[in-house]
């Protein structure tokens, strides 16, 4: 199968996944071109970057932002707070992608959008796997507004621009900062008074982790191709681990005893699905696409 090479503009450069798209499009020699919300790009990616360029993709897409291909990270992306505001995250979520497709649509792009969404727009289903054609879960504000962002690709793929969804689940790998399981266990690792049970939320629910590199070869994988049979595609490993196993990953990594916990209600989420499993046949059989990092050398990477 050919392959872009050529350029990239990869919007969020500064987040958790965006810093790996970067480094590894630069080390498959793309011109990466990175768009941020801050001053100036992370020194952890300003190596990997062409030109940078600062701006409010909320109020308008760059006319400088040019390339053979863009990756599409932006987004107001925390479930939890898009419940106190709503209209916020539709309104930013969605506007980004109408003030980037039109440029496209009006300068004549040819090239890959990637637009991403998220593995939460599913319904709970139990033990099942979800695929693509699972029954989509309106649970959140923050899942409304992918939901809109996904019907918005579908319109500008009417409209000639060649664009693909991906539905990522739970991903986790180094540089992931606070505000999530794998950082915030080994924080509370770091800090706990050894003679109590340390507090947990609940680590009895099982996710689908995928290293975030992982995640990033996915999507240079499908923004790199010249064609695409699906607008969407989930990336995810099909399998699902439990919180506690996460935990027992983390002290093994970093060379201590799995401590005592106790249940902490206030870090209990309100409504939470006991097992969510993705599945990415869609994205392996199309393009060959399979997870390379075990969940062991993840969390590794992560915490040490």
């Amino acid at each position: 199968m050919s392959v872009h090479t050529g350029s990239l503009v990869v919007t969020g450069v500064d987040g958790f996944v965006g810093r790996h798209v970067a480094r590894q499009a630069k080390d498959a020699g793309m011109a990466v071109h990175g768009i941020g919300y801050s001053n100036a790009p992370d020194s952890s990616v300003s190596d990997c970057l062409e030109t940078y360029i600062a701006t409010d993709l909320r109020q308008g897409w760059p006319s400088t932002a040019r390339a053979d291909s863009i990756i599409h990270l932006a987004a107001l992306a925390a479930v939890g707070p898009s419940f106190g505001q709503p209209q916020r995250y539709i309104e930013a979520n969605s506007a980004m992608v109408t003030h980037l497709a039109e440029s496209l649509v009006s300068s004549g792009f040819e090239g890959t959008l990637l637009a991403v969404s998220s593995g939460a727009v599913y319904q709970p289903t139990g033990d099942s796997a979800q695929t693509e054609a699972s029954p989509i879960g309106f649970t959140s504000p923050y899942v409304v507004s992918k939901i809109l962002v996904e019907n918005q690709i579908a319109y500008y793929r009417r409209r000639g621009i060649r664009a693909v969804v991906t539905r990522p689940f739970n991903h986790i790998g180094p540089g992931q900062k606070p505000g999530f399981l794998v950082p915030d266990l080994r924080q509370q690792l770091l800090d706990r008074d050894v003679t109590q049970p340390m507090p947990v939320g609940n680590l009895t629910t099982y996710r689908d982790y995928t290293d975030v590199r992982d995640v990033a070869s996915a999507y240079l994988t499908l923004v790199r191709s010249p064609s695409h049979r699906h607008l969407v595609y989930n990336v995810c490993s099909g399998v699902s681990v439990a919180g506690i196993e996460i935990l027992d990953h983390i002290c093994s990594a970093m060379g201590i005893p799995v401590p005592e916990t106790s249940a902490d209600p206030a870090r209990y989420r309100p409504v939470d699905a006991q097992r969510i499993t993705g599945s990415s046949e869609r994205l392996r059989e199309e393009f060959g696409w399979t997870p390379r990092y075990t969940l062991q050398q993840t969390i590794t990477d992560a915490v040490v």
